[in-house]
């Protein structure tokens, strides 16, 4: 007889894969596009405007804003695969068919968040991949930058997850991203160093939790912190996951938004 973890066990393998399948079925609407973008940016940023500005933190423009770029794809990727996918459950009210079974809160919130996860991690792979057609790209430190990536990832899928509950109609899924994710991402140093800020700007920008994450990744890639210390980055990330994820969770076990 299967005992309640393999019950777990199926019921996550099943949300995970279901998730995975979803935007790699559709991989022309979900993929394509955001490295398509992204070598706008290189092309537009990095080659014609970044012919002119010269070096960023001692690197050629061009390779300074490749991991920033990178990053934007994982940040916008990952929260928007779960904002969509699990409101579209709950608009089409087969969420609550999650809700009555026996199947565990926090299996639903893992499966929907590594699935937004790898979506993440996909597009922000294939960024650098493109990355790599216009400059020579050195990973400084692999550990350093695979969960600098990780952790942006997972904590976007959180919030994206909490979006989708609070999210009455389709409209409420895209105010996060278009009023508060673009302008965090844009001030959040993926396209100059917080090092070229004046006072008090420099100080207000350390406020910005994605600076933290962007230059993480930017030290694992390329050694060049920005003027941020990567150990609290680090510590920053993984408090700001620990109180997502609570959360997250709490508002799925009280059913709040998702009950009517």
């Amino acid at each position: 007889m299967a005992s309640e973890w393999q019950y777990q066990a199926v019921a996550f393998k099943t949300i995970f894969v279901r998730e995975v399948r979803r935007f790699m079925r559709i991989w022309p609407q979900t993929l394509l596009p955001p490295v398509i973008t992204m070598a706008l940016y290189f092309i537009i940023f990095g080659t014609v405007i970044g012919s002119r500005i010269g070096e960023m933190a001692g690197f050629d423009y061009m390779t300074f804003v490749v991991p920033g770029l990178a990053m934007m794809s994982v940040i916008t990727n990952s929260f928007t695969n779960v904002v969509s996918s699990f409101f579209s459950s709950k608009f089409q009210r087969s969420v609550e068919e999650l809700l009555v079974s026996p199947v565990s809160s926090s299996v639903i919130l893992l499966g929907y968040v590594l699935g937004g996860t790898v979506r993440g991690l996909l597009v922000g792979i294939l960024v650098m991949m493109m990355g790599a057609f216009f400059v020579d790209l050195q990973i400084y430190s692999i550990s350093i930058t695979l969960l600098a990536v990780l952790m942006t990832a997972v904590l976007f899928a959180l919030g994206g997850f909490i979006n989708a509950i609070f999210a009455k109609k389709f409209d409420d899924i895209s105010i996060i991203p278009t009023f508060v994710l673009m302008p965090m991402t844009y001030l959040g140093g993926v396209f100059y160093s917080i090092e070229l800020l004046p006072e008090p700007w420099r100080s207000v920008s350390m406020l910005n939790p994605i600076l933290y994450q962007v230059n993480a990744f930017r030290y694992g890639i390329l050694g060049e912190d920005g003027g941020v210390n990567v150990t609290m980055a680090f510590v920053v990330m993984a408090l700001a996951i620990v109180l997502f994820g609570a959360v997250a969770l709490w508002l799925l076990r009280t059913g709040k938004g998702l009950r009517t």
